[in-house]
């Protein structure tokens, strides 16, 4: 709308300064109506000409205040920001209302620098806790490989020393692991195989995988699984998002606490309940648990590298649904997953 209106403004324009050249020729054309032929001729030419050179002056000057000078500004803030400086911000010209078409460029750029310079720091942050949590397990890993080489030390001692090598070497087996999908995840790699599979047999599978550390742990485990629910959806997607989910509450649940997981269908939405009575956490902790390398609970750290509700979040939003999480502190933790066909 607004171009239309720019464009109509500049015939009009266009049509003025025309129409008063012609009327300055004929106006001067009169005057010297007695005047000899070539005075007839060469006055109007001049005159055409001068009036010609003011308003393409005037032309000149009004695109190098409202096209030349906006676009070397955003030309300016491209070279910039290529160069890695997202510092980079550009003032509209008008108020909001009055946008033109530059005024738009510079606020979708003023946009996509500061969406940059947050995936930068996010980047910047990736790679500080990569490096961090990398170099746990290898320091574990050099130090229990140095003591091992010590012919001095007795049976028991080397084999606890493996099986300390055996621990760091799973964490960062698992830690990269976890990077690999996180990151074919965000970059759309992972083709989903969507299949219509028992969805109650696929929930009570995952959870018998932990049935040898549940009772390690003397945990109470009662389920509520309806029998026989289908559903089409990628089945080693969902079989992630129970592992972690499981794992955690089996993790921060006490000896001889209480899990409860369900599975109930409403419509065509199927809720996915997994409950504890373990440590619980705050909101602040439980507002940025599904953040990459947070973990709130640091007593359980060396349990886990803050990757695995990062991929729950990441999986549930590729296949469409919703994960909602209630906890309180010394009451315990409540995740719901709710998970539609795709």
């Amino acid at each position: 709308m607004k171009s239309f209106k720019y464009t109509i403004v500049g015939f009009i324009c266009f049509l003025v300064t025309i129409s008063f050249n012609i009327m300055v020729g004929i106006f001067i054309y009169q005057l010297i109506e007695d005047e000899p032929l070539y005075l007839k001729i060469i006055l109007p030419i001049i005159l055409i000409i001068v009036s010609s050179f003011i308003c393409s002056l005037i032309d000149y000057i009004r695109r190098k205040i409202t096209i030349e000078k906006p676009l070397k500004e955003i030309l300016n803030a491209t070279k910039l920001i290529t160069s890695g400086n997202f510092n980079v911000r550009l003032t509209p010209k008008h108020t909001y209302k009055n946008y033109d078409e530059f005024d738009y460029i510079k606020d979708d750029l003023n946009r996509m620098v500061q969406e940059l310079s947050k995936s930068e720091i996010l980047k910047t942050d990736f790679i500080a806790n990569v490096s961090h949590e990398i170099k746990t397990p290898l320091s574990v890993i050099q130090s229990y490989a140095s003591a091992l080489s010590n012919n001095e030390i007795s049976e028991n001692e080397r084999k606890k020393y493996q099986q300390c090598l055996l621990e760091s070497c799973k964490k960062l087996n698992n830690l990269v692991n976890n990077i690999l999908k996180l990151n074919k995840l965000e970059n759309q790699k992972l083709t989903l195989e969507i299949n219509k599979f028992n969805l109650s047999d696929s929930l009570t599978n995952q959870i018998l995988q932990y049935e040898e550390l549940i009772e390690k742990k003397n945990i109470n485990l009662e389920c509520d699984i309806d029998e026989d629910l289908y559903i089409k959806s990628e089945e080693s997607y969902l079989e992630l998002i129970w592992n972690n989910l499981i794992s955690n509450a089996i993790k921060f649940t006490s000896e001889k606490g209480t899990i409860n997981i369900s599975l109930k269908q409403k419509n065509d939405k199927y809720i996915v309940k997994i409950i504890d009575n373990g440590c619980g956490m705050d909101k602040e902790i439980g507002s940025r648990i599904f953040e990459k390398f947070y973990q709130g609970d640091t007593s359980h750290s060396k349990e886990g590298n803050g990757l695995g509700l990062a991929l729950v979040k990441k999986v549930i939003d590729i296949l469409g649904g919703t994960i909602e999480v209630e906890s309180e502190v010394g009451v315990g933790t409540t995740f719901i997953v709710t998970i539609m066909e795709v």
